[in-house]
Formats: structure tokens, C-alpha cells, sequence
């Protein structure tokens, strides 16, 4: 009778779930990944969804594809409710069945995080955020529909409404949404319409700081600014969003009339922290030990976003790099332990740099010593992304749309796809169906 091998359950397919389940491939434990899709999502470029530039297919890519082949490996497609410690198990809903107990030997939670209003969530109905494939389609149905509302408006005194775009947050997902808005209605738009002019479209970054991208150097945050604001885009700093609503928002006092509001200001972790009953900080995420284990639950970790680690005084920024370096450490963390092996030191993070691109062919980066802003930081910025998509025809897909783009302004989706109830036929009353029809 064969030896069993130990239950290694990972939730979450993100970047800290997906690269732990790459260094289990081939290993003695039996992997089982988690994931409410069925998908990886390659956040960084959410935004080129939302903006049209990027198809969904091409950043998202099916967990099959990604670890199919691996024997040890299985997917489940189910929603993760909650945590029994004390019998070892995961509790989930899948398709059919609900509150699935699966149980493990070792548990890795890498949840990651959820939209963040401040204590407004009332706001999340008129101004969606930027964290799933749904909500990038959602957010570009918006923008897209904005144009055509313009267009088939007769009274011109409200085309400014609906073509003025506030964009919440002055970090890296707020900067390159507002850019890419930028470029989208200057270049592709620009003459596809015959009733309103899609460059006078109006484009407000709002932010509470004394500046964007605050996790950058001010000389590279000045540039990313006024980048911007050549793009065209009011950038609105040390601004706080007092109220949303369906006719618009209230910055500052300020009442700003638009029909579309979108949320990057901030983030919270998932339940994990209510799951687990462990120490969070303030945004929710599990306090950890430095092996990213959960105090006093050695076989439980926590990685990416949904954990909380300071390094030399700092906390760890929610970074896809972070996610993926915790999760190749937990992985070896756990076969050095099976193995019998002395545990590897504390985690640390290696830094790589911090990207960000703002507009058509202008991104800063910052690596140590090294800050770049302009064209050459663009190139970097491509090829870093390229190198982190899952799989190799996403990067030739991805690459040639890019290219394409950049030479001729044309997006590569731009179809507006609502969901609506099927059409139904009225069922005639009796008296109806029984008077004489007038017409052929």
C-alpha cells in the first residue's frame, strides 16, 4: 500500500497562490488550488481591458492550462466560506454543493484583496472599482457607453456631463487608468463621432495626498503629474471624495456632474483574518510570523495581499513580486520540513523596482539607485510585463496588439456587452386574442 502524501490546499489562483502551486509541481504532497474562477488574472493590465486596449482572454488565463499538466495538481472551481482549524479542513461552496469540507495537512491562503471605500461603501454602486476581469468589462461598458449616450444626446448643454470621467486614487492604478482614458479619447475617438468631440471629453484624478504615485520619488511622481496633465488630465491633489451618487460626486465641497465615477483609492484583505480569528492590522490582513505562518498555526500561511509583514520597520507593499516571492518561500518552506531539513531563514523581499506607465509611450520606473521616466522606461515596462504573463501566446497576443496600437491608435476591444433578461412575447388576454386584428 502506497505511503499517503501530504495535502498541501492553496486558495486563491493569484500570483502568491499560482507561483506556491508552481514549486509544489512534481513534489511528494498533493496539491489542491482553490479559486472562485477559473482563471489566473493578470491585475497589472486590468486596466488595458478597461480602456479597450486589451481583450479579457488576453490577460486572463485558464489554471487548467497553467498547472493541468501537472499529475500531483487539482483544481477546484469553489468559493472558500471558511476555516475549521480544529479538524483541519476548508469549508466552500462549489456549483452544486454547499459548505464542502477539504481537508489538508498544509494550508496557504492567498485571498488577496477587495475594493476599499473608507467606511463609504455606499458609494460602491456608482463607482466601481478595478479587481476582476467583471469589473473591467463593467467599467469599460461605462466609458464606451458614455460616448454613445453623448452622441444620441440632442441638447449639447449635456455632453460635458457625460463626457467628464473622475477617476479616484493617484496610485498605479489610478495614474494609468486616467492616462489610458487620456490617450483613448484623444487618439482612437478623436474622429469616430459626428455630434460631439470626444477631446473635449474632461478627465479628473482625484487624490487625498500631496501627490501621485507616492510610493515613487518625488522627481518621479512630479514627472508621472505633469505627464498627465499634458495628456490632458486635472489632477486633483489633497482632495478628498465627500459623496458619489448616480449624477455624480462632491470633491472638496465641490459638486462634479458625471455619470462616471471610478474607485482605485484604496484596498482591503479578504476574510481570511475573520476566518482564521488571527491578529489583522488596520486593512484587515493577517499579522504573520517572518515564515509567513499564522502565530501559533505552523501549518497555516498566509501570502500576497492578505498578509501582513513588516521588513526594517516598513510593511511590505501588496505588490504582485511580494506575492509571488511568499509564495515560492512557503512552498520550499514545506518540503524542506517534509524532507526533514532545517526550516529556510526568514522571509525577506528581494525589491525589483516599481513600474508604471502613464500615457502612450512615457512610464517611470525605480529600482534602487536607478530612476527612469520617458520612452526607455516605457520599453522596460512592456518587456517586464510581457515576462509575467502566464502563458507564452498571451505575450505574442499581447505584444502584437501593443504594437499595433501604438502605431495606429486602434484598440483592440471596443464592444460594449450588457447583459439583459431574454426577450419574452406578452401572452394575449382572452378578449384579446379573440378580436379581429386589423393589418395583414
Amino acid at each position: 500500500m502506497s505511503e499517503r502524501r501530504p495535502t498541501v490546499v492553496i486558495v486563491g489562483g493569484g500570483f502568491g497562490g499560482l507561483a506556491a502551486a508552481k514549486a509544489l509541481r512534481r513534489s511528494p504532497v498533493r496539491v489542491m488550488l482553490v479559486d472562485r474562477t477559473n482563471h489566473h488574472l493578470f491585475q497589472p493590465l486590468l486596466y488595458q481591458v478597461a480602456t479597450s486596449t486589451l481583450s479579457p482572454a488576453q490577460i486572463g488565463s485558464p489554471l487548467r492550462s497553467i498547472l493541468g499538466r501537472y499529475g500531483n495538481i487539482t483544481i477546484l472551481m469553489g468559493e472558500v466560506t471558511g476555516i475549521d482549524l480544529e479538524r483541519r479542513c476548508v469549508v466552500g461552496n462549489n456549483a452544486d454543493r454547499q459548505q464542502v469540507p477539504l481537508p489538508f495537512d498544509y494550508l496557504i491562503l492567498a485571498t488577496g484583496a477587495r475594493h476599499s471605500y473608507f467606511g463609504h461603501d455606499e458609494f460602491a454602486a456608482h463607482a466601481p472599482g478595478l479587481k476582476s476581469l467583471a469589473d473591467a468589462a463593467a467599467i469599460r461598458n461605462k466609458i464606451l457607453g458614455a460616448f454613445e449616450q453623448a452622441e444620441a444626446e440632442d441638447d449639447p448643454s449635456k455632453h460635458q456631463d457625460l463626457l467628464t470621467f473622475v477617476i479616484v486614487g493617484g496610485g498605479p492604478t489610478g495614474v494609468e487608468l486616467a492616462g489610458a482614458i487620456a490617450v483613448l479619447v484623444g487618439k482612437t475617438l478623436r474622429s469616430e463621432f459626428r455630434r460631439i468631440n470626444p477631446a473635449s471629453a474632461r478627465i479628473l484624478l482625484i487624490d487625498r495626498g500631496p501627490r501621485v504615485l507616492a510610493s515613487f520619488s518625488e522627481r518621479l511622481s512630479a514627472a508621472a503629474k505633469a505627464r498627465l496633465e499634458r495628456l490632458g488630465v486635472e489632477v486633483r491633489l489633497g482632495s478628498s471624495v465627500e459623496h458619489v451618487d448616480e449624477m455624480g460626486a462632491v470633491v472638496n465641497g465641490e459638486r462634479i456632474t458625471t455619470r462616471t465615477v471610478i474607485w482605485a483609492a484604496g484596498v482591503a484583505a479578504s476574510p481570511a483574518g475573520k476566518w482564521l480569528q488571527a491578529p489583522t492590522d488596520h486593512s484587515g490582513r493577517v499579522r504573520v510570523a517572518n515564515d509567513l505562518s499564522v502565530p501559533g498555526q505552523p501549518n497555516v500561511f498566509v501570502v500576497g495581499d492578505t498578509a501582513s509583514l513588516d521588513e526594517d520597520g516598513h510593511p511590505l507593499p501588496g505588490v504582485a513580486q511580494v506575492a509571488m516571492q511568499q509564495g515560492r518561500y512557503v512552498a520550499k518552506l514545506i518540503l524542506r520540513r517534509l524532507a526533514g531539513q532545517p526550516a529556510p531563514p526568514p522571509f525577506r523581499y528581494f525589491d525589483k523596482g516599481s513600474l508604471a506607465v502613464v500615457g502612450k509611450g512615457f512610464a517611470v520606473l525605480q529600482s534602487r539607485k536607478v530612476r527612469l521616466s520617458g520612452f526607455v522606461a516605457w520599453l522596460a515596462w512592456a518587456a517586464v510585463h510581457l515576462e509575467f504573463l502566464g502563458q507564452s501566446n498571451l505575450r505574442v497576443s499581447v505584444f502584437v496588439q501593443w504594437v499595433w496600437t501604438y502605431l495606429t491608435g486602434t484598440r483592440g476591444s471596443r464592444v460594449i456587452i450588457e447583459s439583459s433578461a431574454p426577450p419574452t412575447c406578452p401572452v394575449p388576454t382572452p378578449a384579446e386574442a379573440a378580436s379581429p386584428k386589423s393589418g395583414p
